[in-house]
């Protein structure tokens, strides 16, 4: 075949292939696939924040509400049923890391797993987005009893894909959803994570001591993590044994002042301090007799309602700790 016969032949060729595509009787290879976002939780988010994880000295991270007020535990957050909040986290540490919330509704895509592709990568960022639903009857009668409770939030993805190594760092914190009308504490609540035989990752006499004024209503939020089993025992207090600790009748209430907690375990309840006691040192610990002789004890500071410390609370911290630092001593 001639030169210009050839040419000839290739373009009608390549004028015959146009059309066939155009008619779509020549099938076409696909680009590269395109996944959709999951959807979120809600399209609208009420309120919004930032929420920070770096490293807290060489072997710790932990969650800040800024870069340089890191804590461990992380800030506490507090939704209203109802609401829904977009939660960025800014990764500042060299690992991989999340946010993972429990209580509250999330997409797939806010779940902060490696299992649904929702870690954050050092230096990078990611929004978060939560749903705290309100208590409504479904279609077929049953109820949707909503979210208010005392929940936590701890990382999903250090170490290995259940984050127990951002766990064992301090990767966790308070997460309350109120409803409507609760009674809200005059203080920022006060958390304490069992994890192993520390609190909030410390021993006695390091571990927190809590301060209010006798005639205060107060809020304690208490979670487990780790493989061990507790008991938490707040000394000279008590309280219901329901979703707030404030009671709704006081012949059905069951009143407690010791609740066993498991690992991801959480609850919490709010107390008048000094109430029927008036002020002094109180203790609050694991009732596991071998975990509290290990450190897992702290002290709940009442003041008179004028905020002074009166000598006896003053003399019984002193004593509290001396007993600590031989215990740890010998």
């Amino acid at each position: 075949m001639a030169v210009s016969e050839r040419s000839s032949f290739r373009l009608v060729a390549v004028v015959l292939f146009a059309l066939a595509l155009l008619a779509g009787s020549v099938p076409t290879v696909a680009g590269p696939r395109v996944l959709a976002q999951p959807a979120q939780a809600c399209d609208d988010p009420t309120s919004s924040m930032s929420l920070y994880a770096g490293p807290i000295g060489k072997n710790r991270i932990g969650y800040g509400l800024t870069p340089k007020k890191l804590s461990i535990p992380g800030p506490t957050i507090t939704m209203t049923e109802g609401e829904c909040r977009q939660i960025t986290l800014v990764n500042d540490a060299k690992q991989a890391l999340s946010m993972h919330a429990h209580g509250v509704a999330y997409s797939v895509a806010s779940d902060g797993t490696p299992l649904n592709k929702s870690c954050v990568q050092p230096g990078r960022s990611r929004t978060y987005v939560f749903s705290a639903p309100g208590p409504t009857t479904r279609a077929d009668g049953t109820l949707d009893p909503g979210s208010a409770g005392y929940w936590h939030y701890h990382d999903h993805c250090l170490g290995s894909p259940h984050g127990t190594g951002g766990v064992n760092k301090g990767l966790f914190g308070a997460f309350i959803v109120r409803r409507a009308g609760d009674p809200v504490p005059d203080r920022p609540p006060f958390v304490i994570v069992f994890k192993g035989r520390t609190i909030n990752l410390k021993k006695s006499p390091k571990t927190p001591v809590f301060q209010a004024n006798e005639g205060e209503r107060v809020e304690f939020v208490v979670i487990g993590h780790g493989e061990l089993f507790h008991t938490f025992h707040l000394h000279a207090h008590r309280w219901v044994d329901n979703r707030t600790g404030i009671p709704t009748s006081i012949e059905n209430d069951q009143i407690i002042d010791n609740r066993t907690l498991g690992p991801a375990d959480s609850f919490g309840f709010q107390v008048i301090a000094g109430e029927h006691v008036g002020p002094g040192a109180w203790m609050y610990h694991c009732h596991v007799q071998g975990h509290s002789d290990s450190g897992m004890s702290g002290i709940f500071m009442v003041k008179t309602p004028g905020g002074a410390m009166t000598q006896e609370a003053r003399r019984t911290m002193q004593a509290w700790k001396k007993m600590h630092v031989q215990q740890h001593h010998h």
